[in-house]
C-alpha cells in the first residue's frame, strides 16, 4: 500500500461496518468513532427532545428525532445529531431509515471528545449543507447558542445562560427556558 494515499469512505461503506449506528460518523470520507455519551450529556438530549417534541406535536409542525439517527448530507458525511428537527416541508427527506438532506434544525450537547468537531467542521458541514438553524449546548458553560442561516456559514441569532429563555428564529413561539433545558445536566 502507498504511503499518503487517502481512502474516501462512502455512506455505503460506512452501511457495511458493524454496529454502524451506534456511534460512528462519516466526515469528508473520514470514519470518527465517538465514544457514547455521558449522563449529563443524555439527560441533556433528553430535556432537549422531550422539550422540542411538545412544541412541535402541539404545532402540527414536524417531527423531532434523537441520535442515533443518520442524516446524510452528502456521500461522504454522514452524521448523528443530538437533537433533529424536520418540518413538514421537509419530511420528503425522511426515509424511516435516515434522513436524506439537511434537516431544519440540528441540536449538538457538546462533549469533550466532540466540541471541536461540533463547533468546527459539522458547524460548515450543517451550514454548507442547508441546516437552517443549529444549537450549540455547551454544559460545561451552561449556555446554548443559536446559529440560523446566513450566506455561506451561520450568524449567531443569540447565546442563552441559565435564566434566560431561549428563541427560536426558526420555530415562531418557542420559548424554551435554558434552565430546564439544561436541568440534570451538572457536569
Amino acid at each position: 500500500m502507498a504511503v499518503g494515499i487517502r481512502v474516501r469512505h462512502t455512506y455505503q461503506d460506512y452501511l457495511a461496518l458493524p454496529n454502524a449506528a451506534d456511534r460512528c460518523e462519516l466526515i469528508d470520507g473520514e470514519y470518527c468513532i465517538m465514544p457514547s455519551p455521558n449522563e449529563a450529556h443524555q439527560d441533556c438530549v433528553l430535556m432537549f427532545a422531550i422539550l422540542l417534541r411538545r412544541f412541535v406535536v402541539n404545532g402540527g409542525l414536524g417531527k423531532v428525532f434523537i441520535a442515533p439517527f443518520d442524516v446524510i448530507l452528502s456521500p461522504y458525511d454522514v452524521f448523528q445529531p443530538d437533537v433533529i428537527f424536520l418540518s413538514n416541508e421537509r419530511m420528503r427527506l425522511r426515509t424511516g431509515d435516515n434522513i436524506r438532506g439537511a434537516p431544519d434544525l440540528v441540536v449538538e450537547v457538546l462533549s469533550p471528545s466532540t466540541a471541536a468537531r461540533d463547533r468546527g467542521v459539522k458547524r460548515d458541514r450543517y451550514a454548507r449543507f442547508g441546516v437552517r438553524e443549529y444549537w450549540i449546548a455547551d454544559l460545561e458553560a451552561r449556555a446554548i447558542e443559536v446559529l440560523v442561516a446566513s450566506g455561506d456559514g451561520f450568524a449567531t441569532a443569540g447565546v442563552y445562560g441559565d435564566g434566560d429563555t431561549l428563541r427560536s428564529p426558526l420555530l415562531a413561539g418557542l420559548r424554551l427556558d435554558v434552565s430546564e433545558a439544561l436541568a440534570g445536566a451538572a457536569v
